[in-house]
């Protein structure tokens, strides 16, 4: 007579969101992170060999005005999350990311995803971390969930009629402090 094998059942998976400035790091197998992006940047970022990873969601490139330091522009938040990661352990020369979102969502306003985009990947390369996936542009909002354990990332896009609005009124903050700052 036969015997099935038994496999224990797996692990229930806890998703954290990370939201709009925010970022969160861990070495946890049970985690998934998940964002909404539209024009924001989310960079997840991860040590293949120690298993320990990171994503990071950011809406502008750079600071207006007296905003430097503020973690939901992409310097800090990059900076945040890199020294998380290792802090936690992680080394620096075995670090790889996935970066996602940089959509240009309002049309005729200053283009954010686009530069959120284009420093998103030039910081990286500054820092010697290679892009090992992504999903950058378009038109679309964006759901992404990562795996940080295991890298793996998945996207869905998304229909948000609130996202829209949200991100016009984030564009056209963004066009008025350019002109105040004389750029």
């Amino acid at each position: 007579m036969m015997t099935a094998a038994v496999r224990p059942a797996p692990e229930p998976e806890t998703r954290v969101h990370v939201g709009q400035g925010e970022f969160e790091v861990t070495d946890r197998h049970d985690l998934v992170f998940s964002t909404i992006l539209g024009s924001c940047v989310s960079a997840c970022i991860r040590d293949p060999s120690l298993g320990i990873g990171g994503m990071n969601h950011f809406l502008l490139p750079e600071a207006p005005g007296s905003g430097a330091g503020d973690r939901r522009y992409g310097v800090q938040a990059m900076e945040l999350l890199v020294n998380a990661l290792l802090a936690m352990g992680a080394n620096r020369y075995r670090l790889e990311a996935k970066v996602f979102g940089g959509g240009r969502m309002s049309a005729g306003l200053v283009d954010i995803g686009g530069k959120n985009v284009a420093f998103v990947r030039q910081f990286l390369v500054d820092e010697g971390i290679p892009i090992v996936g992504e999903s950058l542009g378009g038109l679309q909002a964006r759901r992404i969930h990562f795996w940080p354990a295991t890298g793996r990332a998945k996207q869905q896009l998304v229909v948000d009629p609130t996202l829209a609005a949200r991100e016009r009124a984030l564009a056209e903050r963004a066009e008025r402090a350019e002109r105040e700052a004389g750029g």
